[in-house]
């Protein structure tokens, strides 16, 4: 198989399931030439801070440009991450971010277990980088309208992907060709 090739390093940043096997971001991984990946915490699992430390020490290990591909709750480590550090990076793809105000479906953290874990509030500053929102019409975790408002905070291009569900292998996806278009428009 080639590899694609980027000039940036890609760090893939996974949500809260981490590393799924048949997940897009896992084959993206081995698609990628230059990709690096944070690594699943073992223990502090729903802590956001040691999340986003995890992101931070990820970074501290690689030199030159890095472009961020972050799905679900990697999304909010992100921005949680771009609030307290100010590495540069070339660009970030933001897919499918959920909803902290939303109720999500059973076998998900609640708001109230979310709050005290760290994750809301959400920083909702303009992130100091190009990144692109890539929003699903009929996400169980979050609205189209919840991701509209948060593309507008960041500073972010929105995409609406259309009926993707949460763009992951229960919603029917395991490859998503669309990552790499967004990787590209961001590697230049």
């Amino acid at each position: 198989m080639e590899k694609l090739q980027t000039h940036a390093t890609v760090l893939i940043v996974p949500g809260l399931r981490e590393h799924v096997p048949q997940h897009w971001q896992t084959l993206l991984e081995a698609k990628l030439s230059k990709v690096r990946s944070v690594a699943p915490l073992q223990a502090d699992k729903l802590s956001c801070a040691a999340r986003v430390e995890a992101i931070q020490r990820k970074l501290e290990q690689i030199e030159g440009p890095v472009i961020l591909v972050a799905h679900s709750a990697g999304v909010l480590m992100v921005a949680h991450w771009a609030a307290r550090y100010s590495r540069p990076i070339q660009g970030a793809l933001l897919a499918t971010p959920p909803d902290l105000q939303a109720s999500w479906p059973q076998g998900y953290p609640t708001p109230d277990s979310l709050r005290a874990h760290g994750w809301d509030p959400l920083p909702d500053g303009r992130l100091p980088f190009p990144s692109i929102v890539a929003a699903s019409s009929n996400d169980y975790l979050a609205s189209l309208e919840a991701a509209c408002h948060l593309a507008e905070a960041w500073g972010s291009q929105l995409v609406n992907l259309g009926a993707v569900g949460h763009l992951n292998p229960a919603s029917g996806y395991g490859e998503w060709a669309r990552a790499e278009a967004f990787i590209r428009e961001l590697d230049c």
